[in-house]
């Protein structure tokens, strides 16, 4: 989405009562939450538990059998949310086009509506560019780029349309665990800088609890807790605390004699 407002400020997300069935199964089953203006709010869930459904349905990809998605109280299929609030999406893939160059592909969006003249936009993927702590790589290729490059170069494409929502999906997947930490430091600091509202669908449990100022966890097509991290951490439903408890455990092999 995108309109005309000059400088970012966080909106309100609500959700409510969301249902989705594919081919006689429910796949929501009543999903409610509600995301305040410049939270950092992370939906975490095992495999299969409906977060890439939810998310579909948050950035228009799919229609709700019952219930609705609220931006500052306004049904976001109005025809005039459009005009209004500006949402973007980073790709769990990154999604950035390997026949452009890193400043090509940040700036698409600006240059292929004619929204900027050329200079303007290489100013502002440089700036875009730099929040995301890279610079001097607007000439390289994608395929030049590592994967936490790339993950951060989506981030920056996200913010060149200055959004009051962003929605980022499973931003830390694919990564080593050191590049995991650095993207979620990166979309931390970020948040706390331009005070946009942020919502992550993520599994990552580290990236969950380092930087959510709520976390709601899915499970089976509903949300079954949402509070701040401790909260969560405390919280005693057993389903909640064999995802967050779960590892790989390698059974002692016998002594040979």
């Amino acid at each position: 989405m995108n309109g005309s407002n000059d400088s970012p400020s966080g909106v309100r997300l609500q959700v409510r009562g969301l249902r989705k069935c594919f081919d006689g199964q429910e796949v929501l089953k009543g999903v409610d939450f509600e995301v305040q203006p410049g939270e950092m709010f992370v939906i975490m869930g095992p495999s299969g538990s409906g977060k890439s459904v939810l998310l579909k349905h948050l950035i228009g990809l799919e229609t709700p059998d019952a219930g609705e998605i609220l931006i500052n109280g306004e049904p976001v299929q109005s025809p005039e949310i459009a005009d209004k609030y500006r949402m973007a999406l980073v790709f769990q893939s990154g999604a950035l086009l390997n026949s452009l160059t890193v400043g090509e592909n940040v700036g698409l969006y600006l240059s292929e509506h004619r929204l900027k003249p050329p200079a303007e936009i290489e100013r502002i993927v440089a700036e875009k560019l730099e929040d995301v702590g890279l610079t001097d790589v607007a000439g390289k290729m994608p395929a030049d780029l590592s994967g936490g490059m790339k993950k951060r170069v989506a981030i920056a494409r996200a913010l060149v349309i200055e959004p009051q929502l962003i929605l980022y999906d499973e931003p830390t997947s694919e990564l080593d665990p050191l590049s995991a930490v650095v993207i979620g430091e990166e979309i931390l600091k970020l948040q706390r800088r331009i005070h946009v509202t942020s919502l992550i669908v993520s599994h990552d449990r580290d990236l969950a609890f380092g930087v959510a100022d709520r976390i709601a966890v899915i499970n089976d097509g509903r949300i079954i807790a949402v509070g701040a991290p401790g909260e969560v951490r405390r919280n005693g439903d057993p389903v909640i605390q064999k995802f967050l408890q779960a590892d790989f455990k390698r059974e002692p092999q016998p002594q040979s004699l």
